[in-house]
């Protein structure tokens, strides 16, 4: 994630704050910048320019989820007819905010959709509503008709042609880590959950039919096997054996889909975290002999990487800094994986395929911008 600063006073923001810690100064995140700026009012009512831009500047009007509901920091342009920002136009439905609680939840699990959908963008990937697409992505967050996370009654998290469903539960965090603990999962977040999910849409966007399918079941299996019975026997009998040396997780065995989208999520793990070491100058050199390659300085934006393996030259000695410096306060690791040399080749291909089809998404808004 980027770093941001006030243009008023230059006090350091952050992605999700709406107004200066500072100076008081009204924050929005302007998604076709994806920059955070401070906003100047216009006219009387709902619109707004940059800070500091002439009358050619673009301007904006505040998302209705934050007029309403105060859970988005999202601009849209005046002239979109649409009432709702980018990201919150992919909900098909939020949870019931007449139950005590649920307000708190929805925004927690925004917060992180958000980071979701500003690395979708970051990446140049197609980010399409699917009320305006039948290829387009939804949002629905659901919670239990029972007592949470029973059988009976259960919001099951997934994704369906297009439509992830997340259980509002999920952004409970006493709930969630009894999940975790349940399911024996070194690592589950909301953010988690929405980049899983959006590895199974942007499978069948990128790869299912594509001329990746047959690079795609190399390395990661053939995904026409019955995907029930695979899922019934991943809990039923465990991981496949041996599976840290294939897999990036235990459940990424269960299925060829299982594995991409773990996979997926992780790339994006790898990607988002980078940027955000990258944007803080962080520099990895231990003070004791030891080898070059976990000495590194996080000079490159890993969105504009091309070579993956300098992605990845970048990423393990920093996952050491962080494990290190989290058992330091008496945590368990930050980066609970191993990344084995399979794991890593299906990164590369993720990489390659994201290349592929944000090269087309990059072309056309530069090609934009020439004209405008």
């Amino acid at each position: 994630m980027r770093l941001f600063s006030c243009q008023n006073c230059r006090q350091l923001v952050y992605f999700e704050n709406v107004s200066c810690t500072r100076c008081g100064a009204v924050l929005g995140f302007l998604p076709d910048q994806l920059q955070l700026v401070a906003l100047d009012p216009v006219v009387a009512g709902d619109v707004w320019r940059p800070l500091g831009g002439g009358d050619g500047t673009r301007h904006y009007r505040h998302c209705a989820n934050r007029v309403v509901h105060d859970v988005c920091n999202w601009m849209v342009p005046v002239e979109d007819h649409q009432d709702y920002c980018l990201a919150c136009r992919l909900n098909h439905t939020i949870p019931d905010l007449t139950v005590a609680g649920n307000m708190a939840l929805w925004h927690r699990i925004e917060t992180e959709k958000r980071r979701l959908i500003y690395s979708l963008l970051r990446l140049g990937l197609p980010v399409t509503a699917r009320s305006d697409s039948c290829a387009g992505l939804a949002f629905d967050f659901l919670a239990d008709t029972e007592p949470t996370f029973t059988e009976t009654g259960r919001v099951f998290t997934g994704h369906a042609d297009g439509l992830i469903t997340l259980n509002v539960a999920e952004a409970d965090p006493v709930v969630r880590e009894r999940m975790r603990s349940r399911m024996a999962e070194p690592y589950r977040t909301i953010l988690g959950h929405f980049r899983h999910e959006s590895g199974h849409y942007y499978w069948e966007r990128l790869v299912a039919g594509s001329d990746w399918l047959t690079a795609y079941r190399s390395m990661f299996g053939d995904e026409r096997q019955d995907y029930q019975t695979a899922l019934q026997n991943h809990y039923a009998c465990g991981p496949a054996p041996g599976w840290g040396g294939i897999f990036v997780s235990a459940y990424a065995s269960s299925h060829p889909w299982e594995d991409w989208a773990e996979s997926w999520a992780h790339y994006l793990h790898i990607i988002d975290t980078l940027e955000t070491a990258y944007q803080f100058g962080l520099e990895v050199k231990p003070r004791v002999a030891c080898k070059d390659e976990i000495r590194v300085g996080l000079a490159f934006d890993p969105y504009h990487q091309t070579d993956f393996q300098a992605v990845i030259d970048h990423w393990l000695p920093l996952t050491y800094a962080l494990n290190s410096l989290n058992r330091s306060m008496g945590h368990e690791h930050l980066y609970p994986f191993v990344l084995a040399a399979p794991v890593i080749d299906k990164l590369n291909l993720i990489h390659r395929i994201v290349q592929a089809a944000s090269l087309p998404c990059i072309q056309s808004a530069q090609g934009q911008a020439s004209h405008n």
